[in-house]
């Protein structure tokens, strides 16, 4: 098969792939030690038992750098307040990157119901990019590199398209292939990328299939890998991977790289978490002690879930009516574990110590 950067790659084969050694030596040492990370990973999110932390932290973290790999670029700064907002006056920029939060927490409930499947990728998308989008029926799709020039021209027709999704789904869904989940986990990834099947989303799109195919096989029992980090420390050895697979079969060096990935990430996101819960367990005995009248479990989780707090979260939460509220943010704030920091006429407490951990 000869293949043409310019041409639609309607021969994009089918999975699993053929007459190639898949899990090679190398490959199932580093799947072992990938799924040594990983299950201590799952076992660590119980040190911090109230998971929306975890939830609004870690998966923030997530849909951030997701969505800088496709160049939609905020900051932390305005995530937060955007959440504390409502996304009221929030960027364009930062209401995408609230929508792959979003997408990615509506696929991790969607899974109590409902398999992967084509129809929730296409939700995915769709709570992505905040439209009505579906399965690209349009040809003239081309990937471009910096220089413009042509990099990849994915399948085109909606008919071709559905065809390998289909064959992608029983993939995932195939249990009796005798496939290690991870390798598994890094051909589908590929394939999702080659097919390519939405107009626009498609990459953070895949990132969050990569989370909830972990869930679902339960290697995972929260969407907290922090893949796309990963990603953005070796961008151009990611791309030049998937082309590799596509131009030369090199499915062993893609396999191996992604396994690094999920190895290294594992370990890193298991690190954070250890360092959430030292950082609770510090700032709960700070307040122990010097803001006595205002310590409580739940106040002190709350501005774990809500970085950018405010008085109204403490009324909605039941810790305290609105006078109150604001006595004991202002005695957290005198105690040093908050910082006030007044916008028109609204008074965010904000957990920078919080902030600087999730960003690493």
């Amino acid at each position: 098969m000869t293949f043409d950067r310019d041409q639609p790659f309607n021969e994009l084969p089918m999975l699993p792939p053929q007459g190639v050694a898949l899990e090679t030596v190398p490959v199932l040492k580093q799947a072992i030690a990938a799924s040594r990370k990983l299950a201590e990973l799952k076992g660590a999110g119980s040190q911090i038992p109230n998971q929306r932390i975890l939830l609004t932290g870690i998966v923030m973290q997530e849909a951030r750098l997701s969505s800088e790999i496709e160049n939609i670029v905020t900051t932390n700064d305005e995530l937060y307040q955007a959440m504390a907002e409502d996304l009221f006056s929030a960027s364009p920029h930062t209401k995408e990157v609230l929508r792959y939060q979003e997408a990615l927490w509506h696929g991790y409930q969607q899974l109590k119901d409902r398999p992967l499947s084509t129809n929730l990728f296409i939700d995915l998308v769709q709570k992505i990019k905040g439209q009505e989008i579906g399965i690209r029926r349009v040809p003239g799709t081309k990937l471009t590199g910096n220089d413009g020039g042509s990099v990849y021209t994915p399948p085109d027709g909606e008919a071709r398209l559905r065809e390998l999704l289909a064959n992608l789904e029983r993939f995932i869904h195939d249990d009796g292939d005798g496939l290690d989940p991870l390798v598994k986990l890094a051909i589908m990834h590929y394939q999702f990328e080659a097919i390519h099947p939405f107009p626009d989303g498609n990459g953070r799109t895949g990132r969050i299939v990569n989370i909830l195919y972990l869930v679902e096989k339960g290697l995972l029992e929260l969407p907290v890998l922090y893949l796309s980090r990963y990603i953005i420390r070796n961008k151009p050895a990611y791309y030049e991977g998937l082309r590799r697979v596509t131009e030369e079969g090199a499915w062993e060096d893609w396999i191996l790289f992604m396994l690094r990935g999920v190895k290294e990430m594992a370990r890193e996101t298991h690190d954070l978490i250890r360092q959430i819960a030292d950082l609770m367990d510090a700032m709960a005995e700070t307040a122990r002690q010097q803001a006595t009248k205002a310590y409580s479990k739940d106040l002190i989780e709350l501005i774990f879930e809500q970085p950018y707090c405010k008085i109204r979260f403490l009324d909605e939460r039941g810790i305290a009516k609105r006078q109150t509220a604001s006595s004991y943010l202002k005695a957290f704030a005198e105690a040093g574990l908050l910082r006030p920091v007044k916008v028109g006429r609204e008074i965010y407490y904000i957990n920078d110590r919080l902030l600087r951990v999730l960003a690493g």
